[in-house]
């Protein structure tokens, strides 16, 4: 079986950090919570909850490197530590970690496909949000020509740690918000299978939103341009590759 951690990056989220990683540890599964330059006030949270429960550890980077900064670091982490596998959750609860389980089964069955969860949202799910998801999905859809990809944007996934750090050595994805779409783009490029688990996403009531309107906005616009360009510079393989499977 694949020995996995759960990687969590955390900004801020003092309020809602504590419940997630008690749900979590409710699976005995080794945690790591990567503060991304958060405020006093969650830092102390964190150490808090490394102090108590020897299953937890805290990887707090100098500053704020963006969500996908976090999560590349603690991939890093977590290969050094020689995990083979690393399930990533947000930090702000959106999350339904009774789903855990599934992933962990889907991942011990093909090690090296990236389990990626396929989100179910409910009615608090904000309208600009969905139309904002509906437009990543076209961009992506196009980059992979193909709609294997079935949601880019949820950061509930496992990956295979070797893949994602040779990917990261290889590649330079964005460090914020693109970071989630943009390493299943290029992991689809790189005929990485992926499996798909529906999962119930929230948007808690208290929950704190990190999404930058305008700048992440922009940083995601600038990735799907730079993907579509590493698109037409694969277009023959891709395209064979497609032929293929229709074969």
């Amino acid at each position: 079986m694949p020995e996995t951690c759960v990687l969590i990056p955390v900004f801020n989220h003092e309020r809602a950090i504590g419940a997630v990683v008690a749900a979590v540890r409710q699976h005995r599964l080794p945690c790591v919570l990567v503060d991304d330059g958060s405020g006093p006030s969650c830092a102390r949270t964190l150490d808090v909850l490394a102090a108590a429960d020897p299953g937890v550890q805290v990887l707090r980077l100098p500053g704020n490197l963006g969500k996908g900064g976090a999560v590349a670091a603690g991939l890093r982490a977590a290969a050094r530590q020689r995990f083979t596998h690393a399930l990533q959750l947000d930090a702000d609860g959106q999350h339904d970690v009774r789903d855990l389980p599934a992933f962990l089964a889907a991942s011990g069955k093909e090690p090296r496909a990236v389990i990626c969860g396929r989100p179910v949202f409910g009615p608090d799910m904000p309208r600009s949000r969905f139309y904002g998801r509906y437009l990543t999905h076209v961009f992506v859809w196009l980059n992979t020509l193909s709609f294997d990809i079935r949601d880019a944007m949820c950061g509930f996934r496992v990956y295979p740690v070797a893949e994602l750090v040779r990917l990261l050595d290889e590649e330079r994805p964005g460090s914020r918000m693109d970071f989630d779409i943009e390493v299943l783009v290029r992991l689809h490029w790189r005929g990485v299978p992926m499996r798909w688990l529906d999962t119930r996403v929230g948007y808690p009531q208290d929950g704190i939103s990190h999404f930058r309107l305008g700048l992440d906005n922009l940083l995601i616009s600038t990735m799907h341009l730079r993907l579509f360009l590493g698109m037409l510079r694969r277009l023959p393989r891709l395209v064979s590759r497609r032929l293929g499977m229709v074969h």
